[in-house]
């Protein structure tokens, strides 16, 4: 691991991969170091967010003699997102892959995923394990409203829309099941490390 400085309160740690970045995020959650006040794992790294008073040479020193888990998600059974396969993108997915409609489907389904991290916009998770057959890109023009719900994939990653926003990725079907909400402790579904399944759901 490579450990550099973030401004006066963050150190921001390089794991070098997406799986030590996971289990490093795992382990600071789990048992916090002392003076740590937030973790915010990326791909191939996580920022750690310090209080003020905190002496972040020491904290620097400390991080790469950290005792990192096995397996970032343990024993937990993947997150199951029933999805219903209708999306506006899906006859496009398939003309661009040279695919069926079934094939895609089935090769979207058949795939194990895990969240790689968070961003676009909160509890939006970019996973990884789509099958490279499966990888196309961003629409050109992106749309300016997508649905909540939406199961979309672009390059390398899937994803579920938690929120109505605009995007470019190509929508291949649905889900109602709630990634995001605000009364849940904690409001999102899913975090980095998180084992995520689609399974094919009932048109509602």
């Amino acid at each position: 691991m490579r450990v550099l400085r973030a401004g006066d309160a963050a150190l921001l740690v390089e794991t070098g991969d997406l799986v030590t970045a996971h289990r490093l995020n795992a382990a600071l959650r789990d048992d916090p170091l002392p003076g740590v006040v937030d973790v915010v794992p990326g791909e191939q790294t996580v920022l750690v967010i310090v209080d003020p008073s905190a002496d972040l040479d020491r904290l620097a020193t400390r991080l790469p003699r950290i005792r990192l888990p096995e397996d970032a998600a343990g024993d937990v059974e993947p997150v199951e997102i029933p999805v219903v396969y209708d999306g506006e993108d899906l006859d496009e997915v398939a003309a661009l892959t040279g695919l069926s409609r079934d094939d895609v489907v089935h090769r979207h389904v058949s795939a194990s995923y895990t969240v790689a991290y968070l961003g676009f916009s909160p509890g939006f998770g970019y996973l990884t394990g789509l099958d490279p057959a499966l990888h196309v890109a961003r629409r050109e023009s992106p749309r300016t409203s997508v649905p909540a719900g939406s199961v979309a994939i672009a390059g390398p990653y899937a994803a579920v829309y938690p929120s109505r926003s605009p995007g470019g990725w190509r929508l291949l079907g649905r889900s109602g099941l709630r990634l995001w909400d605000v009364t849940r402790d904690p409001p999102s579904l899913l975090r980095p490390g998180t084992r995520v399944r689609f399974v094919p759901g009932e048109p509602s």
